[in-house]
């Protein structure tokens, strides 16, 4: 493949050689450049690759693309973009022959309910027999194959490259998860998006190693609405006009307003011990009944979503709710069965609004009591975890203080940051480090009619600490001690 055959769609300067070489492979790591490849110089938070200039000449790089001036020996194709991350994403999506070109492509992007939509569309398409391709936090699912996630959305190189292998594996379209980190990297710049959801906005991710102020973070949301056809929005969300304040696209919305194109009434709530769901009548552009076994009201918001994007692919009403009552996601209010007497169930709720709208949603279920266990991430802001304990002090009945990914702090630090936040308020809690005996304490305490969350941890199946990822699931953990619960029973019984 010649350079100026990946470069055809971006404006450039060729400062050194010629545009019209050869070239093998398409590289941003400088440890994988090899003889032929061009690299991509991208300047990242951790290191810059401009630094990397002579090193991958040495390897045999033919040409590199840059945004900053470097020396580089005479025999390397300099060429200068404005911009390597946006560079990179063009460059990639013509390295795979715009595989997205081929796809219809929806987007996700919202503080809350990404991941949960992203799988009922994929379950509500598959039902009407689309092959549907998925890029979300916890993997990108191409046909029978999952590749575990590192980040909610993929560098722009390795979103093409799933997408080449599943226009190759015969999807038809594609449905992902569109951070707003993303965005502002110029990870999806390029994508063809035939839809564009907008499901919420929370002040999160605002810090040193993400937006700089809310303003940044909403700005960035709204970018994906430049770049799709139609736009589709939660029209109850207080920052939805500011969000598409710049959009280009057409745009519906859905929610519970009389605004709504697509609209919930009629909501119910469903439950029994180790059972919550809702049921609701969507009406507006569509018109039946639905009922799914995910409780709450942002149920209903994620559903709607779905409703709304399978309407444009002529889904019967019927094959939406038979998806809907089954769709399941691992780490999202997934109910785990452990006693005929109370629920528990697992969710990754990581920041203040999601456990927010959890702890509220589940309340709205009248338990005899709400227990919260939870931790925070290390080397994250201490915000977070001050506001965090605030909410489960002020919503939970009983807050059980744990371990998450501590990373490089020690873990008792952030639970002492927890506890500053729970002191603002009256809540009961109880502190146990180890997130195993914490959920033993759970268990073992859990009363009749009580339901009790695993908060954080969700889909991850490790904790982070100083820099390792050690083996550990949560459903795992719960089987353990169900196991040494029971052993533990037979033993005084004897």
């Amino acid at each position: 493949m010649k350079l100026n055959q990946l470069l055809e769609r971006l404006e450039y300067e060729v400062t050194q050689g010629s545009d019209e070489i050869e070239i093998t492979t398409l590289i941003n790591d400088s440890r994988k450049v090899e003889k032929g490849s061009v690299f991509v110089c991208i300047s990242g938070a951790v290191s810059d690759g401009h630094e990397f200039v002579s090193e991958v000449a040495e390897k045999g790089a033919y040409a590199v693309i840059v945004e900053k001036e470097v020396t580089a020996p005479e025999d390397v194709t300099v060429i200068r973009v404005a911009d390597t991350r946006y560079a990179l994403a063009l460059m990639s999506a013509a390295y795979f022959g715009y595989p997205a070109e081929k796809m219809r492509i929806i987007g996700i992007t919202g503080t809350k309910g990404k991941t949960t939509t992203t799988y009922m569309i994929k379950s509500i398409l598959e039902e009407v027999g689309h092959k549907v391709g998925l890029i979300g936090t916890i993997e990108a699912i191409i046909g029978n194959k999952k590749i575990p996630a590192s980040n909610t959305t993929s560098e722009s190189f390795t979103i093409h490259q799933y997408f080449a292998k599943m226009a190759e594996d015969g999807c038809d379209c594609v449905v992902m998860e569109v951070s707003s980190q993303g965005l502002m990297l110029n990870r999806t710049a390029g994508i063809p998006f035939e839809i564009g959801i907008f499901t919420n906005l929370g002040r999160d991710h605002i810090g040193p190693n993400e937006h700089k102020d809310f303003e940044d973070y909403k700005r960035c949301k709204g970018l994906l609405f430049k770049q799709c056809k139609l736009g589709i929005a939660n029209v109850d969300d207080p920052y939805f006009k500011e969000v598409f304040s710049g959009a280009t696209c057409r745009t519906e919305t859905f929610g519970f307003s009389e605004r709504a194109d697509l609209r919930a009434v009629n909501t119910h709530l469903m439950s029994r011990p180790g059972y919550l769901g809702v049921s609701y009548h969507v009406t507006g552009l569509l018109d039946f009944d639905v009922e799914i076994d995910i409780p709450g009201k942002f149920s209903v918001y994620n559903s709607l979503t779905a409703i709304a994007v399978c309407r444009h692919f002529q889904v019967p009403a019927k094959k939406i709710q038979e998806a809907l009552k089954v769709a399941k996601v691992k780490g999202r209010i997934e109910m785990i069965k452990v006693s005929d007497d109370f629920t528990l169930m697992i969710d990754y709720a990581h920041n203040a609004m999601s456990l927010e709208s959890l702890l509220t949603t589940l309340k709205e279920y009248n338990p005899a009591r709400l227990v919260c266990l939870f931790g925070c991430g290390g080397n994250r802001s201490k915000e977070r975890r001050y506001e965090m304990g605030e909410v489960s002090g002020r919503l939970a009945d009983l807050t059980i203080i744990t371990s998450d990914n501590p990373r490089f702090e020690e873990p008792q630090g952030i639970i002492d940051d927890i506890k500053t936040g729970i002191s603002k308020t009256n809540g009961k809690y109880v502190e146990i480090c180890d997130r195993k005996e914490a959920i033993r304490y759970a268990i073992e305490h859990g009363q009749p009619g009580d339901v009790i969350v695993l908060a954080g941890k969700g889909h991850e199946d490790y904790q982070e600490i100083k820099g390792v990822k050690h083996p550990m699931d949560e459903r795992v953990l719960i089987k353990e001690v169900l196991t040494e619960l029971k052993k533990q029973k037979k033993t005084q019984s004897r």
